[in-house]
């Protein structure tokens, strides 16, 4: 154990850092400062997407600008995602001159910034604090199990991932979240909606895995030492806090 901590120094150090950014943005607890960090990590995230992409259209920045400007005021800011679609569609109609791989980075990652903001909007800060909780306990969970016993081979699309490392970090962080959950949640419901969630950032984790596999390149950026691009480190949350919002609004 050692050994793995030793030869993870850097992603460790960073991890710890962004862990008390999120932590002192958590404790402020500013709908100006969520918005305005959301949105940068939004607007790196897109660059990372259009280079996973292959797509070269600058554009892009001014539709996720725009949209981003009009979250800000609406309540359910995941909404937006059908009004941008719809204009995009509409253009294409129009002038069928439209680059429609744009639709790409629309919903990835751009419709899941819009329902991390709404999640803030519909359940306040600790749901995210909560959102945090359960995905760095599956990152890290899954990370070390994996490392320490980890013999059978989760997918074909990440290689390095166990599935006694998936099914560790899973539970683990299902665990942890129990502490972290909103309180209107019980334990046991905060318990079984966990399961999910880390679930589903598992999957966010593949299928960043698979299109940076596509795009033969090992890191989505470099902005994060030891991690990679904003998308390497928020892919689980992208996936997570999509459910996380569905699943709150089913029990609440």
């Amino acid at each position: 154990m050692t050994d793995i901590i030793s030869s993870s120094s850097t992603r460790i150090k960073t991890g710890l850092a962004l862990l008390l950014a999120f932590l002192i943005i958590g404790f402020i607890d500013s709908f100006l400062l969520t918005w305005i960090v959301l949105g940068a990590m939004m607007m790196v995230g897109i660059s990372e997407a259009m280079n996973l992409f292959r797509i070269e259209d600058e554009k892009i920045y001014l539709y996720a600008g725009l949209i981003w400007v009009a979250a800000a005021f609406y309540p359910k800011p995941e909404d937006l995602v059908f009004v941008m679609a719809i204009v995009f569609a509409s253009i294409l109609a129009y002038t069928k001159d439209f680059n429609t791989k744009l639709f790409l980075p629309l919903m990835y990652p751009i419709v899941s910034f819009l329902f991390l903001l709404s999640l803030y909007n519909s359940f306040g800060m600790s749901s995210l604090l909560w959102l945090v909780a359960i995905v760095a306990g599956t990152d890290v969970g899954a990370y070390f199990i994996g490392k320490s016993m980890g013999k059978t081979p989760f997918c074909e699309t990440s290689p390095n991932k166990t599935l006694e490392g998936i099914v560790g970090g899973v539970v683990s962080s299902a665990v942890l979240g129990m502490i972290f959950a909103p309180e209107f949640l019980g334990l046991f419901t905060a318990f079984i909606l966990g399961l999910f969630i880390s679930a589903a950032s598992i999957f966010g984790d593949l299928y960043e895995s698979y299109l940076k596999r596509e795009a033969e390149v090992k890191d989505s950026g470099d902005i994060l030492p030891g991690h990679g691009g904003i998308l390497d480190r928020s892919d689980g949350f992208l996936f997570g806090g999509i459910i996380m919002l569905v699943l709150l609004r089913l029990v609440s």
